[in-house]
């Protein structure tokens, strides 16, 4: 059974021992596989500047194995858009408290597709819309290729370009801004069958509490 996990600075110490597994997925995945040789580190983990106690972690496991993750950031801290590819906004970065910026989304390779069944990116974006509505959030930034659009769009995510692709390392990039409202919840719990919460935010208790109805918002589950 696949849980998505909330961790934050708050309740980091309680998956410590999951982050070196973490840092080394995503060198498999990033430098080993995808060939993004500038991240490359001689201790086969993947970490940059933007690994901070601001970043929130939604870590997918399967009992003490990671399958799938994201990274979001507050764009009022620096962000991969505002320093690494500010040549991507046609105006300033965001920077505001109630938008964040999604990075290091990831699945591995035997739960990618059909043929893995119910997908394990859709939980994924699900659980980010979760999340944001549960904490106040109403809205993602992301730097991605834009081959994504279209996977995005039939999620049911509605990604609005913030500036015009350009070719990064022979890849077309582009930054998009994605809702998070009611109205993306309920397109992709109709879409996808989304059941219903699924986010464990496990020593979270200072997490505002949300009453809104399973139909069509998620409840914050404190464990």
């Amino acid at each position: 059974m696949t849980e998505i996990h909330v961790i934050r600075k708050e309740n980091r110490h309680l998956y410590e021992h999951l982050f070196d597994l973490y840092h080394r997925l995503r060198y498999d995945i990033y430098v080993r596989q995808r060939r993004w040789m500038a991240l490359d580190r001689p201790d086969g983990r993947e970490i940059d500047q933007f690994d901070t106690d601001d970043a929130v972690y939604l870590l997918a496991l399967e009992g003490t194995r990671i399958v799938g993750g994201m990274r979001a950031i507050p764009t009022t801290c620096p962000t991969l858009l505002s320093e690494i590819f500010p040549q991507l906004n046609l105006r300033s970065p965001i920077h505001r408290p109630d938008v964040y910026e999604l990075s290091r989304i990831l699945v591995v390779p035997e739960r990618r597709g059909e043929q893995a069944g119910p997908g394990l990116a859709t939980m994924l974006q699900a659980a980010i819309i979760e999340y944001g509505l549960s904490v106040g959030l109403t809205g993602f930034t992301i730097v991605l290729e834009t081959w994504w659009l279209p996977r995005f769009e039939e999620q049911g995510w509605r990604a609005k370009p913030l500036g015009l692709p350009m070719d990064i390392d022979g890849m077309s990039t582009v930054a998009v801004y994605v809702s998070c409202d009611e109205e993306t919840w309920d397109d992709m719990v109709q879409r996808k069958g989304i059941a219903g919460p699924m986010l464990h935010w496990l020593n979270l208790s200072s997490v505002p509490r949300v009453d809104i109805s399973l139909s069509c918002r998620p409840t914050l589950q404190v464990f």
